[in-house]
């Protein structure tokens, strides 16, 4: 769904209007992890998205986009676009507990996606794009059941929450060409379109509840 849309942007996109103001799009850092550095996992659809959220949040040094959740031992981003892998679109984020908790990684995980979505993120569709919150002990499992129990009992979302919540298994780096894909091609229609303003938007609405890099 994601390359149809570029290839329909292409012809129809870049003819529109946009906001043409630059952005400051975050990257990983440059810094050596710390001591004690820690990993997490999340699928939230298109990992490009995924990759800028995490790496905007102090205290993560790196958000890598790869797969995670399926089967396929060799997965590569067209086996896995057509759905048959039952790998998802899923960043690795490396992070300094020092800086920034657990807890809030998952906060902000689900707060930059609609976790009511099946299947799907915005116009991306397929297994591939749902979003999955994998833990790997009890108290990382734990710490995001809290948060699905926080966000029912708020009444924020009408639909029932769908997101997956499953032990971590293995994850997959995906192609070398989707590392940082947003900053090394921000002319790309649905990078324009989609990825960018859904960042913008997180930021916004989420501007006093998470700590920023500047």
């Amino acid at each position: 769904m994601k390359r149809l849309f570029i290839t329909l942007g292409a012809l129809f996109l870049l003819a529109a209007c946009g906001n043409t103001q630059p952005v400051n799009i975050p990257v990983k850092d440059q810094t050596k992890p710390s001591s004690n550095e820690a990993v997490a996992y999340f699928a939230e659809g298109c990992f490009w998205h995924a990759e800028i959220v995490f790496q905007s949040l102090v205290g993560v040094r790196d958000a890598v986009s790869g797969y995670a959740g399926g089967t396929d031992k060799h997965p590569d981003y067209e086996k896995v676009c057509t759905g048959e892998t039952g790998h998802a679109e899923t960043v690795q984020v490396f992070y300094d507990p020092s800086k920034i908790s657990y807890s809030t990684l998952v906060a902000a995980f689900f707060a930059s996606m609609d976790p009511t979505e099946l299947n799907r993120q915005g116009p991306d569709e397929g297994t591939q794009y749902r979003s999955i919150a994998f833990y790997r002990n009890a108290q990382e499992k734990k710490v995001i059941d809290d948060e699905i129990a926080k966000l029912n009992a708020s009444k924020k979302y009408s639909g029932k929450i769908v997101t997956q919540v499953l032990p971590f298994n293995s994850f997959y780096p995906a192609e070398s060409y989707h590392q940082e894909y947003i900053k090394n091609h921000p002319e790309n229609p649905y990078v324009e379109h989609v990825s960018i303003p859904d960042w913008l938007r997180f930021k916004q609405a989420n501007k006093t509840n998470f700590n920023f890099k500047s």
